[in-house]
């Protein structure tokens, strides 16, 4: 498959670049199997030449219109030897061998043509579009907007590759020849395609290491004390429909079996493709097994064995030393240090874990992060009642994450809720994305250790956020994501929307048999967001059971319901199974969820199933708990959900007037040549260039202006004789204000006079701030026009090392700053993101004239949000963004300042090309 390639001439006399770092990436092809790409290097001469000879006639006839068995010296020396600026290429390698190659060459400032080839046997997994991708992104880094290719016609693949990759290709035939011609700018339709191949490469490559056909553990041996032992042992006593093969040096040269499984000396010398490969053995013995794994094709790897990233630096290297080797030999990774995978599924019955029994079947999937607490929290489950219908216990996540689960849960119809146990984020941005788009289907639930202090147990190694965890927590609720403060809590809600339908309202019913538990559960509604409908119904604590399940179903008839909690106290001797049975058979087939609050049942919390005596959890079961305040937290936090996923997601804007290039020139402007790409560059430990907004002719003011954001002009002065004259120029009344940070957000500092209307008043107010303030404060004086009345604000984005881009808003003033009293979200933003973020601080209410202040022009102030969210995605490098004060009134808005700091900003975790984290 393969792009005519037309040489370029460059100057021969220019040193080469180095190729940037971040050019290299692991990526999932089509098939879940992984391939690696990265610049090539004047060292891929002879691999080239071998590569070149491996192509069928048919593929080098497509890539050179001519027959070409050979290349000549020239020719390997040219196409190995670039600038990685006017003359990249970039190969894709499995096992070490060259496996594609995509190149460009520029054509002139904007253009650049396009070729690229890959090896017959890999044609079809989608790997051209991958380079395409990799390409465009290394071509928009150097300026490229255009990529131009030349395409025999009866080149069908390659004409399809551009179009199926969201590109809009012109064409016109020259001498027999289809010229394709492209921007490569990002678009809707491309990102659509991008995102969409990388779900369903991710997604299959869970899928085989999840389901296998075959499992082989390499380090099974007779003790039964060891892990390969033990991992064989609950393999096989989970009833396993795969085929099962055991490596065991020791067990091969006596031709013994372990618990009767025939053994292998070696992985490679089993003669059948196998699947998954769980690994159990000392850590220095690893890096060979993985070997041996690649030598026969293995899809995955489970690694259990200890003594990586968690035992410290050593450990680290040796873990990102397992992971290059696994995934340059097309191979994902589970692990290290992990309890292992459980499928319940019953073509598969999979139990390839620690945790010693099978976990009963449920429509929930489960991944958790610690490998210690794995089996610990399999258990609880099963007391609970619960099951799974996956789980993964990834130890110390360097491959396989939550987010590739959440991937693969998406398309899976045996699973209805993800559960997340997460000890830390290695790519939050896009778990942010997948998660939003899995949300409006599955519910996500996660508990997230470390929210306070930020910390992570030893063996992960991620990025940290300098976002308060307010602003955390505010992400993930936008994502839909229901989080929990406790394994319980999580158990709590997992329970009621596995098996209970969602609430289509926060009117909630209340049943029982305590007039005492009815004054809590209706406290503790209103207390959580819910309203309580009526007045309780409160039954004779003797009432017979009939009489209990007619009121059941009576409530539930009710229209002005949306979800009901019974409560229970059983008598003294009075045994509580019938009422249990009462409560199951009135709540069989509603379409409301029903909670159950049972004091004294014989376990805590559990499901009451409709059938008694079924072991495997089943749609309708009641879910019960031991406290109203169990119940009730739950029954909030799933009602929030389902009034999220009731809300339209909006529309992401597209602004006419927007000036993308002219603000990215600025950019350039203020931080000089981006010759070696901006993600390659480290921003740790770089101050930055601060910038403010006081002229429409400084660079900040033009950054924003591109974005269709005006600040409001001031004038620098430095007497009264400047200040009069300023204010004469802008016209009264005016303002005169410190613009020193320190009095950013404090009025009551005497940083700022305003609604001077005269000369006078201006020379008396500026005498009084020179006098007063220190000299810092009184060297940066301004004058501005004086805005309409309205509500002062702030509006903000940063960017974070582990989130990307993000954007806050809040009220100005050093109350709501001190409180933390903002709201946060991710870009992109769609209008109804913008609506939500403006509604989430708690003094929001003052923008629609609560206690007496002018109501606002919400509309302007979303307007003015979501051009923010676009900068903030578009330009990494405005690290911090404050827009303060913007005055909002009841026919618009005004921006009275602005600062920022621009720095080279570090790769963004969720790039525009695939890749996997490292």
């Amino acid at each position: 498959m393969e792009a005519r390639y037309v040489e370029h001439v460059s100057d021969a006399t220019a040193p080469p670049a180095s190729a940037p770092a971040h050019w290299e990436a692991d990526v999932v092809l089509r098939d879940g199997r992984t391939v690696r790409i990265r610049p090539i290097t004047a060292n891929d001469g002879e691999a080239l030449a071998s590569f070149h000879r491996s192509l069928s006639d048919q593929t080098v006839y497509f890539r050179f219109f001519a027959p070409y068995p050979e290349l000549s010296q020239r020719d390997v020396d040219r196409f190995s030897q670039v600038d990685h600026v006017d003359r990249v290429a970039l190969v894709a390698t499995v096992g070490g061998e060259l496996v594609g190659v995509a190149r460009y060459d520029r054509l002139d400032e904007t253009d650049a043509e396009v070729a690229f080839v890959v090896r017959d046997d890999h044609q079809g997994r989608g790997l051209g579009s991958v380079l395409l991708e990799h390409l465009a992104a290394a071509a928009r880094e150097r300026d490229v907007r255009r990529f131009v290719a030349e395409v025999l016609p009866s080149n069908r693949r390659m004409l399809a590759t551009f179009e199926e990759a969201g590109y809009h290709p012109s064409h016109r035939i020259e001498d027999g020849v289809v010229v394709l011609s492209f921007d490569i700018a990002p678009s809707h339709s491309s990102e659509r395609v991008r995102v969409a191949r990388e779900h369903r490469a991710e997604a299959r490559s869970v899928a085989a290491l999840v389901a296998p056909k075959s499992v082989v553990i390499v380090g099974a041996g007779r003790d039964t004390a060891s892990l390969g032992h033990q991992m064989l042992r609950h393999l096989m006593d989970s009833g396993f429909t795969g085929r099962i093969y055991v490596v065991n040096r020791v067990a091969a040269a006596q031709g013994a079996t372990v618990l009767g499984v025939p053994t292998y000396a070696r992985v490679r010398d089993i003669a059948e493709s196998v699947d998954l490969a769980v690994v159990a053995v000392p850590v220095e013995e690893v890096s060979g097994v993985v070997d041996d794994c690649a030598a026969i094709g293995v899809a995955g790897l489970l690694v259990v064995s200890s003594g990586f990233a968690e035992s410290g630096p050593e450990g680290l290297a040796r873990q990102r030393a397992l992971v290059r080797r696994a995934r340059g030999n097309g191979m994902r990774v589970i692990g290290p240090n992990a309890l292992g995978i459980v499928n319940t599924d019953p073509l598969v019955q999979l139990n390839a874990s620690l945790a010693p029994s099978m976990p009963r079947r449920a429509p929930i999937g489960f991944f958790c992060q610690s490998g210690a607490l794995g089996g610990t929290i399999l258990a609880r489950a099963h007391r609970r009642g619960l099951g799974v219908s996956t789980f993964v216990s990834a130890g110390n996540r360097a491959d396989i994450s939550g987010n590739d689960l959440l991937q693969f849960w998406e398309d899976d119809t045996s699973t209805d809720v993800v559960l997340l146990y997460l000890e830390s984020l290695g790519n939050p941005r896009k778990f942010t994305r997948i998660a939003r788009r899995l949300s409006r289907s599955k519910p996500v639930v996660a508990m997230r250790t470390g929210r306070s202090t930020q910390s992570y147990p030893l063996g992960h190694s991620v990025r940290r956020t300098t976002l308060p965890v307010a602003a955390v927590d505010s992400i993930f609720a936008q994502a839909g994501v229901i989080e929990t403060d406790s394994l319980g809590q999580l158990f709590d809600v997992a329970g009621l929307l596995a098996f209970q339908p969602l609430p289509q309202g926060s009117r909630v019913a209340v049943v029982g048999n305590s007039d005492a538990l009815a004054v809590l559960t209706t406290d503790a509604c209103e207390s959580s967001g819910l309203s309580v409908v009526g007045a309780p119904v409160t039954l004779r604590q003797d009432c017979d059971v009939d009489t209990f399940a007619r009121s059941i179903r009576e409530v539930l008839g009710d229209d002005h319901v949306d979800s009901l909690v019974i409560t229970h106290v059983p008598m003294l001797g009075v045994p509580g199974q019938p009422w249990e049975r009462a409560i199951s058979a009135a709540a069989t087939g509603a379409t409301k969820p029903v909670v159950a609050v049972l004091v004294a049942a014989r376990d805590e919390s559990g499901l009451i199933a409709p059938q008694p005596g079924s072991v495997d959890p089943a749609p309708g079961s009641v879910p019960f708990y031991g406290t109203v305040e169990e119940a009730v937290m739950a029954l909030s936090r799933v009602t929030r959900y389902a009034q999220w996923r009731a809300r339209p997601l909006g529309e992401i804007p597209d602004f006419a007037d927007l000036r993308r290039e002219e603000a990215a020139a600025v950019v350039l402007e203020v931080l000089g040549s981006s010759d070696v790409g901006h993600a390659e560059r480290d921003a740790q430990g770089e101050d930055g260039v601060e910038l403010r907004a006081q002229d429409p002719a400084d660079q900040l003011s033009r950054i924003l202006a591109a974005y269709g954001i005006e600040v409001w002009p001031g004038s620098p002065v430095a007497s009264e004789d400047e200040a009069v004259a300023a204010s004469e120029t802008v016209g009264y009344p005016v303002v005169l204000k410190t613009l020193d940070i320190r009095f950013a957000s404090r009025t009551d500092l005497g940083g700022l006079r305003l609604n001077l209307d005269n000369q006078s008043a201006v020379r008396n107010a500026y005498a009084s701030m020179a006098a007063s303030l220190d000299p810092d404060a009184a060297a940066n004086l301004v004058v501005q026009g004086m805005a309409p009345p309205g509500v002062a604000c702030v509006v903000g984005s940063v960017e974070d090392a582990l989130f990307g881009p993000v954007v806050s808003f809040g009220l100005s003033g050093v109350v709501p700053e001190l409180l933390g009293d903002r709201g946060y979200r991710i870009p992109p933003l769609t209008d109804a993101d913008a609506r939500d973020l403006v509604a989430a601080p708690g003094a929001s209410p003052v923008l629609d004239g609560v206690g007496g202040s002018t109501t606002a022009d919400r509309d302007a102030l979303e307007n003015l949000v979501l051009r923010v969210g676009l900068l903030a995605d578009d330009l990494p490098e405005v690290g911090d963004l404050v827009l303060e004060p913007v005055v909002v009134s009841a026919s618009g808005l005004v921006v009275l300042g602005a600062r920022a700091v621009l720095r080279h900003p570090a790769a963004r975790t969720d790039s525009r090309a695939r890749r996997l984290g490292t």
